[in-house]
């Protein structure tokens, strides 16, 4: 796992992009989440399976590893959080608003795992 904490304080070093790595991160920061873990896990092998690529593999590795990334730092969880919440907002500036932020910690987070 890498030390890598550059925002904030992370709850758990950034792990290496490997289906174990990214197992033992996410019981740590967010364990109710692994079940849906393992079921996305399975359904990406079954469609590298089927399709003969490993892309299905590559996005469940990228789309974990920026989830993770979002709940061991308390400043994008905050955000994202917020963000969601705001998401079905009577007020349509909100709403847009709330779009606006998610999609930008969403960014944030995977240029993160890239880095």
């Amino acid at each position: 796992m890498s030390t890598q904490a550059d925002h904030g304080h992370g709850l758990v070093p950034r792990p290496e992009q490997t289906p174990d790595a990214l197992r033992a991160a996410l019981a740590a920061v967010d364990p109710k989440r692994l079940p849906e873990m393992q079921r996305t896990k399975d359904e990406a092998f079954a469609k590298a399976v089927e399709w003969q690529s490993l892309s299905p593999v590559r996005s469940w590795v990228l789309t974990w590893a920026r989830d993770i990334e979002i709940a061991r730092r308390p400043d994008l969880a905050a955000r994202h959080a917020h963000a969601k919440n705001n998401l079905e907002h009577e007020d349509a500036d909100v709403t847009r608003e709330a779009l606006r932020e998610l999609s930008a910690v969403l960014d944030e987070a995977m240029k993160a795992v890239h880095a």
